[in-house]
């Protein structure tokens, strides 16, 4: 059943019931001659009856992994205070791998990469667009409860801390040491955040984003 709609184009982890006629299968279940299949997609409100959802069993993950097609998807989502893992040299095999050892969702450009069969999560993104792609991110995994918005390195994707002025000072450019105070750092990569013109341009982008909602 898996490989018979993957050729016509649906990745399975965008999909969540299967009848045949009307009874729910898995996706290992053989395809007969006339048989009428009938596919739902992930994430909808429909209530389907208990042992109907082929997703309803995984474990529940707010954390990504993205492919080089994606990376600037990844940076938003840490914005937003999410944890997302990227490198731009990551294989298929490596994506599919830590997405099953770290219960990561996939998300890609690349329909091929979510026909991996151990990826059980994952989203193909249909724009080719920044602020459309994160829009269906948190539409598709409804995210907007959870956004801990300026948490986490864009760089590295660590938990920002608040840091003392004077620990950091040797790292600003002059006119920030002149004129802030305020500041944070990555533990893991050591980067050091401020308000400054960056932070107004990404509270810019926040509104885009939620006027695009």
């Amino acid at each position: 059943m898996k490989d018979a709609i993957e050729a016509i184009g649906i990745p399975h982890p965008e999909v969540d019931v299967i009848l045949v006629p009307e009874a729910p299968v898995g996706f290992r279940h053989p395809l007969q001659a006339g048989d009428i299949v009938k596919v739902y997609p992930a994430n909808t409100s429909t209530q389907w009856p208990e042992n109907y959802s082929l997703q309803a069993g995984l474990p529940v993950s707010d954390k990504f992994i993205l492919d080089v097609h994606v990376g600037r998807l990844a940076r938003a989502l840490r914005l937003l205070g999410f944890d997302s893992r990227y490198q731009n040299d990551y294989a298929d095999t490596s994506i599919a791998q830590l997405a099953l050892k770290e219960n990561r969702i996939v998300l890609t450009r690349d329909i091929g990469l979510l026909k991996h069969r151990s990826i059980h999560r994952g989203y193909w993104l249909r724009s080719q667009h920044l602020q459309e792609q994160l829009a269906e991110v948190i539409a598709y995994f409804r995210l907007g409860p959870r956004f801990e918005t300026f948490s986490r390195c864009l760089a590295c994707k660590g938990q920002i801390v608040p840091v003392p002025k004077a620990e950091v000072v040797d790292q600003l450019p002059p006119k920030t040491r002149r004129y802030f105070n305020e500041f944070y750092r990555c533990p893991s990569c050591r980067r050091v955040y401020w308000k400054g013109s960056h932070y107004e341009r990404m509270q810019e982008f926040l509104q885009r984003l939620g006027q695009q909602e």
